[in-house]
């Protein structure tokens, strides 16, 4: 029972980290890097708020609202730099190493004995509290986001990712969009780091190694099994992050090492790209060459 309730715990918190990255790379089609500093610093800023004795909620706004920073930084090194958009994301993510190292002096920030955002409840199991306040996050980032991007500026958003010169066309800016999607999609990263460090009481600057592959898999995942039907992108990452976190849970219960997890996250990205390219090769056949916009990024493994 408690590694059922300790599976979609983790996958809940890893459908935030999904629903961050399915911005930057499903709208935006951004190759961000940077979310691999940002989460770590999420984390990070809670164990030190936490340890000053601010409230779990404060805390945990206030590391969503900075973990902006790192993606607007990166999206304007990008813009206004000229640097590629591969290559600021690294840059902004090597950087954010030095950064998390700083914000606490040390590299693992314990707080086993400050009050988290999971102990504001007691429903007499630990693994309960932790996911009816996961629940709720993640419905309501799920509906807030979903209104925005049925907003003129949401709807903008996504006519960046798919079209600049109609965005241009239309009197926009679409260097602005960037930014705030980027600094959207990281801040979202930084919260689920955050809600990450106060499950296991603890922040570290090694956390954010790998999440990336994991929100892919996340979205890849979701787009794969629900693609034919009528179900919105966050939804899909959501429901991918979950059954990610379950097949990493049964690979470990079939015998496999804990160390052979990131093994297995790419060999479910490499798996599912392999899949939505023969499904795209396939449909294109009997299609006569018509694909929607949705089926042409499933092609690109996104």
């Amino acid at each position: 029972m408690n590694l059922a309730l300790a599976t979609l715990e983790q996958g809940l918190i890893y459908a935030i980290l999904a629903m961050g990255v399915y911005i930057s790379f499903k709208i935006l089609n951004t190759p961000d890097m940077t979310v691999e500093g940002s989460f770590p610093f999420g984390a990070l800023i809670t164990a030190s708020l936490l340890l000053r004795g601010v409230h779990p909620v404060v805390a945990t706004l206030i590391a969503m609202v900075l973990g902006v920073i790192p993606g607007m930084i990166s999206a304007i090194l990008a813009i206004k730099l000229k640097i590629m958009e591969l290559l600021a994301g690294i840059l902004t993510m090597t950087m954010m190493y030095s950064i998390n190292l700083r914000l606490n002096g040390k590299p693992n920030v314990p707080f086993t004995k400050s009050e988290n955002i999971f102990s504001l409840i007691d429903l007499g199991n630990s693994y309960l509290n932790k996911i009816v306040i996961l629940l709720v996050v993640v419905i309501l980032l799920k509906i807030l986001l979903d209104r925005f991007f049925k907003t003129k500026m949401g709807y903008m958003l996504i006519t960046t990712g798919d079209n600049e010169t109609l965005v241009k066309a239309l009197g926009e800016s679409a260097n602005k969009y960037k930014i705030l999607g980027l600094g959207l999609a990281n801040g979202l990263v930084a919260l689920s780091g955050s809600l990450f460090a106060q499950s296991l009481k603890f922040g570290d600057t090694q956390m954010g190694i790998g999440v990336l592959v994991i929100a892919l898999a996340s979205i890849i995942i979701g787009d794969t099994l629900f693609r034919e039907r009528n179900i919105s992108g966050t939804t899909r990452a959501i429901m991918g992050a979950v059954i990610y976190k379950v097949i990493g849970t049964l690979a470990i219960e079939a015998g496999l090492s804990p160390h052979d997890l990131k093994l297995i996250n790419g060999i479910i990205v490499i798996g599912f790209i392999a899949y939505n390219n023969s499904y795209a090769h396939i449909k294109k056949q009997f299609t006569g060459g018509r694909k929607d916009a949705e089926d042409n990024k499933l092609e690109e493994g996104i």
